[in-house]
């Protein structure tokens, strides 16, 4: 049986579009336009002119992605998968190399970095596994394995890159998909058995020194306040002088006189807080909630596994965004390059957020489209 929505035209598609999440999509992604504005001292063309184009843009590709059936990203989630991870291992023979990461493949007329495929890629291809996997073998060896490869394989090469924020994107969204699927119980106190001895391995051998420095600041801010710990002490000085109500649009001294490094792109938050202070964060937060509750209350009105978890695995991608971003940005955890999505000046991040986005409209709106079980490949 195929869904209502599948059989309608455009405009009828369009009108059964829940418009609450791309609402407020654009309402944030305004906040990125007006913030880096200010961040580059009002200069229209130093990034805020940019991101409201790649704004309108990627809403429209949005839109575009959320009326393709659901039965295209179910075909193509295994393909898509093994084109992102033939990516990953071209990055690793033929990458470029800028400050240091060997994160890109230059194609001649752009650059693209296939580990943000990866992150929409891993979240189609596990939707599908768990689709197709039987109930009773999500926990058995076959069924962890499977997941734990489509998950890891990525996550190995992108640590070499080295990319250790979307590591853990990656790594946190698939094991919070594994979690969803129906494990049992005991395989997770056994996981977190076993990752309580190999994440202190994985510091001393696994982290790059530079890596294991950000961690030691991020522990104690104060042992290098003019190098390593500079980010952290800054971007503090930022937020705290915003006080509650700020210091008022274009008139924050530590982004107009650039203390705060990256102040436009992963360290824009400090800019939002300084100039509009703890109600400003605040509801910059409150906007991010409802995006992510919208998501998921989305998720629950879907019959199918394979677009339940889609919608689940995109949300939570965009739920790591932003908690490491602002973890990051007010201490609570090491600076690791992730940005703020939406609000963060950078062309990559906001296509494929906005991608995200529209496979999870597209889910919805398809919810009723029934799905073939166990065609594809389970291990």
């Amino acid at each position: 049986m195929t869904s209502f929505a599948a059989n309608k035209s455009v405009f009828g598609k369009l009108a059964e579009i829940n418009w609450l999440l791309p609402v407020l999509i654009f309402l944030i992604g305004i906040i990125g336009v007006v913030t880096i504005y200010s961040a580059t001292s009002g200069n229209w063309n130093l990034g805020a002119k940019q991101h409201l184009i790649r704004l309108m843009a990627g809403g429209v590709f949005m839109l575009i992605i959320a009326l393709m059936d659901i039965r295209i990203w179910f075909a193509i989630a295994y393909p898509g998968f093994v084109v992102a991870l033939t990516l990953l291992l071209g990055v690793e023979f033929f990458g470029v190399t800028v400050n240091g990461s060997q994160r890109w493949l230059d194609l001649g007329v752009t650059r693209i970095q296939p580990s943000e495929f990866m992150k929409l890629a891993a979240v189609l291809a596990l939707a599908r596994f768990y689709h197709d996997l039987p109930t009773w073998r999500v926990s058995s060896f076959v069924g962890i394995l499977g997941a734990l490869i489509i998950t890891f394989a990525p996550v190995m090469l992108i640590l070499r890159q080295p990319d250790l924020g979307t590591s853990i994107m990656l790594a946190a969204t698939g094991i919070t998909l594994i979690f969803l699927a129906g494990i049992n119980w005991r395989v997770i106190t056994s996981a977190v058995t076993l990752a309580a001895i190999a994440i202190p391995l994985f510091f001393i051998y696994g982290l790059k020194d530079y890596q294991r420095a950000r961690i030691l600041t991020f522990l104690n801010p104060e042992r290098d306040p003019t190098g390593a710990s500079y980010h952290i002490i800054q971007s503090k000085i930022a937020l705290g002088s915003g006080g509650v109500s700020g210091k008022g649009f274009m008139q924050g001294t530590q982004a107009s006189l650039k203390y705060v490094p990256e102040n436009r792109t992963d360290f824009i938050f400090t800019v939002i807080g300084e100039e509009f202070g703890l109600i400003g964060g605040l509801s910059t937060m409150a906007l991010y909630i409802l995006v992510i509750g919208v998501c998921f209350w989305l998720a629950n009105q879907v019959k199918q596994m394979f677009s339940r978890l889609l919608i689940m695995g995109m949300a939570m991608t965009f739920t790591l965004y932003v908690l490491i971003n602002l973890a990051m940005v007010m201490g609570l955890a090491p600076v690791v390059g992730v940005p703020l999505p939406l609000i963060s000046y950078g062309g990559t991040v906001m296509m494929t957020v906005l991608a995200g986005f529209g496979i999870i409209l597209s889910a919805h709106l398809h919810r009723n489209t029934e799905l073939p079980r166990g065609s594809g490949l389970v291990l």
